[in-house]
């Protein structure tokens, strides 16, 4: 029989693979922040989950990537979440738009924190949705997975994959109270290796359950198959750390 594992990479290897695999458990996940509207996409497992994963997306918003994650995660027997942090209105059409839809929420961290905590609170509270949740992202997103860490957040794991991974001034690990994944390419230009120290210092400090996997060579975006950056090698390594910590939280 095929392990956990190797049914997670390959899923996720393959996004023709995992969109064409669970559209009848997909879900879309609807919340609402200051009065602004968010629409996110839930993938269940055809049975009982075994816990839920929250996907936060890269710095152009939810799509084909985010979704294809979410079915992976539901082939594997979790709920895949993919979670939407800029609002249904929010014009992407590149790079400024980009730009200024994270810009916006690193300057204002108590909304950046209020939309996470808003769409892990809609997940929770849908049927049949397991009440233990890990969280994860990717570049952007994985800066927003830290941010929930530092925030103290209820969640039972926190996942980056080529997160930006500064500590903001004020800020801290302290209320950090699980474990913290950190997957990240040894040649990212936005956040190297200088980084990665700092941020594994601060966990230790604070004593927070850490673990850190580095890729040789892999620059920024290495899982993203549309991306410069693909690396494929580093993008199966990554998401079987990812499978393992899942195995080892639920």
């Amino acid at each position: 029989m095929m392990s956990r594992i190797t049914a997670f990479m390959l899923a996720g290897a393959s996004t023709a693979l995992v969109l064409s695999a669970q559209t009848s458990l997909a879900d879309p996940l609807n919340y609402s922040v200051d009065g602004v509207e968010f629409q996110g996409y839930v993938a269940r497992p055809d049975g009982d989950a075994r816990g839920t994963v929250l996907i936060v997306h890269d710095w152009d918003g939810v799509n084909d990537h985010e979704i294809a994650r979410a079915d992976a995660l539901a082939q594997a027997g979790f709920v895949g979440v993919a979670v939407d942090l800029f609002g249904r209105d929010a014009v992407l059409d590149g790079f400024e738009d980009y730009r200024r839809e994270t810009g916006a929420l690193y300057a204002d961290r108590d909304t950046f924190r209020a939309r996470i905590s808003a769409a892990a609170k809609a997940a929770a509270q849908l049927d049949g949705v397991p009440e233990d949740m890990v969280i994860t992202g990717y570049c952007f997103g994985g800066a927003a997975a830290l941010e929930a860490a530092r925030a103290g957040m209820d969640m039972a794991g926190f996942v980056s994959f080529h997160g930006g991974l500064d500590t903001p001034e004020g800020q801290d690990y302290s209320a950090t109270t699980s474990p913290v994944l950190v997957l990240h390419g040894s040649a990212d230009p936005v956040s190297g290796m200088a980084d990665l120290a700092r941020l594994m210092d601060e966990l230790h400090a604070a004593e927070v359950p850490h673990e850190a996997q580095v890729f040789g060579g892999a620059r920024h975006s290495f899982t993203v198959q549309a991306s410069n950056d693909w690396d494929a090698s580093a993008n199966d390594k990554a998401h079987a750390a990812l499978a393992r910590f899942l195995d080892q939280i639920f």
